[in-house]
């Protein structure tokens, strides 16, 4: 269960929150993925248990960097916006669409 290949973005919120479902997938399953893995007596001599697991595990461990990586790289971009809205916020106190924009992207971090 591979990763989604489009790249992440952090603008829609709602479409970063579903990338992350999507990636989620294989965790949701992992009962699912468990029992498909690991073969039954009546198959035992024909599927590799060890190998299978491996690649199961490799698997998870993917999605879990992937997600990790996307999840640090959004917040690292929400973060330099909230930055700049800071400083922006400091020359124009009296800005009440930057002050919305700054409370949204602090939500969002």
């Amino acid at each position: 269960m591979a990763a989604p290949s489009r790249a992440a973005s952090c603008e829609d919120f709602a479409e970063f929150q579903e990338l992350l479902r999507v990636m989620r997938t294989i965790d949701d399953r992992i009962v699912h993925e468990l029992n498909t893995t690991i073969p039954t007596a009546s198959f035992v001599g024909k599927v590799d248990p060890g190998q299978t697991c491996k690649e199961l595990y490799e698997s998870l461990m993917d999605a879990h960097t992937n997600r990790e990586r996307i999840i640090k790289n959004c917040i690292s971009q929400t973060s330099a916006v909230v930055k700049t809205l800071k400083e922006e916020r400091e020359k124009a106190h009296e800005d009440a669409a930057l002050l919305k924009q700054l409370r949204k992207e602090q939500t969002k971090v």
